[in-house]
């Protein structure tokens, strides 16, 4: 957990919804000088803060949905922006009353008592890529979702497993008279159009991204996909996730951030567990999951590697063990420019 803890002649805290801002604005004494509800615009947030835009102050919010246009504003008007990490800022919903006037004055006093917790202002020009990738991994899974769904329509009415592979169309077609109850296959075949729908609509999709995401970073790019198993969009969605690796000074710190690692719960010399399984990036254990499965597949070195690590323990914490040691890979190969090296990896 990480504080911001430079000190300002004003603090402004910012309690964020998609209609209206509840804006508190300290002084260095803690005073309230500011303490108000406008409209979520970007007038009449300038409007409020006019008087202090020249001044020694620092805007924080909690880390919600519509963040972004406040940091864009900040950049604009060159004001000191901090996001803060919503599942550690605890101090807004541990009391006994919660609305948003308490929340706004906790999120304000916690940015000038040095306790503020950060989250990662993620760089403006990679936002709209990144949500992009983010939003075509949820159309995959829906994707997924209705083939599994056609497996089990199967299952459920005993007929012979299907042993075709679905993402293909010409094995799709074959399904199209497979139940005798019309109703039944209406129901396989609305699968089967929507099937087709996101085959077209992500491969536009993938199109788009491939054209416009290299321009960001390309040199780590192709030091990404000398890894046996991260292809083309894997290679993406672990760089937009990552944004800038010189941000993590230790392969600790890295792993923490993609949750291949778990955190002991201690007190007094006892351990009650692990903690913050919630706290990290998603969609950076997503990504080094489906890695290590991909590395694995059609690769004896790497497989004999995973039976190595099966003698001391079962086959899914190997299998989160070598996902960690991946991730630690991608940290250092991306330090230091360095490519993929499958003897060292498996040394």
């Amino acid at each position: 957990m990480r504080f911001y803890t430079k000190n300002h002649r004003y603090y402004c805290g910012i309690d964020l919804h998609a209609r209206v801002l509840y804006v508190c604005i300290l002084d260095a004494e803690g005073q309230i000088l500011v303490h108000q509800n406008i409209p979520a615009t970007s007038m009449d947030l300038i409007d409020l803060l006019g008087p202090y835009l020249h001044e020694d102050i620092v805007i924080g919010v909690e880390c919600m949905h519509c963040w972004y246009w406040v940091s864009n504003l900040c950049q604009q008007f060159n004001l000191p922006f901090v996001l803060g990490h919503a599942l550690y800022m605890r101090a807004i919903h541990g009391g006994k009353a919660k609305n948003d006037k308490i929340d706004l004055l906790k999120i304000a006093k916690l940015l000038k008592s040095g306790m503020f917790p950060l989250a990662y202002n993620y760089p403006e020009p990679m936002r709209a890529t990144r949500d992009l990738l983010r939003r075509r991994m949820h159309l995959m899974r829906k994707r997924a979702e209705l083939l599994t769904h056609i497996k089990n329509t199967n299952s459920q009415y005993n007929l012979e497993p299907i042993d075709l592979n679905l993402r293909y169309v010409q094995n799709r077609t074959l399904m199209q008279d497979r139940f005798e109850d019309p109703s039944v296959q209406r129901s396989v075949d609305m699968d089967l159009h929507l099937i087709d729908f996101y085959d077209r609509e992500l491969s536009s999709v993938e199109c788009f991204i491939d054209k416009h995401a290299r321009q960001h970073d390309y040199q780590q790019y192709v030091i990404l996909r000398s890894v046996p198993g991260i292809g083309q969009i894997l290679a993406l969605s672990i760089l937009y996730e990552i944004g800038d690796i010189n941000r993590f000074n230790r392969v600790q710190q890295f792993a923490s951030y993609a949750r291949l690692v778990k955190c002991k719960a201690e007190s007094a010399g006892k351990t009650y567990g692990t903690s913050g399984a919630k706290i990290g990036n998603a969609h950076l254990k997503w990504a080094f999951s489906e890695a290590t499965v991909l590395y694995l597949r059609k690769n004896p070195k790497g497989q004999q590697y995973l039976k190595q690590l099966q003698k001391r323990m079962s086959k899914a914490k190997a299998l989160s063990a070598l996902a960690h040691k991946l991730g630690r890979t991608v940290y250092f190969m991306l330090k230091r420019g360095r490519m993929f090296d499958e003897a060292q990896f498996l040394s």
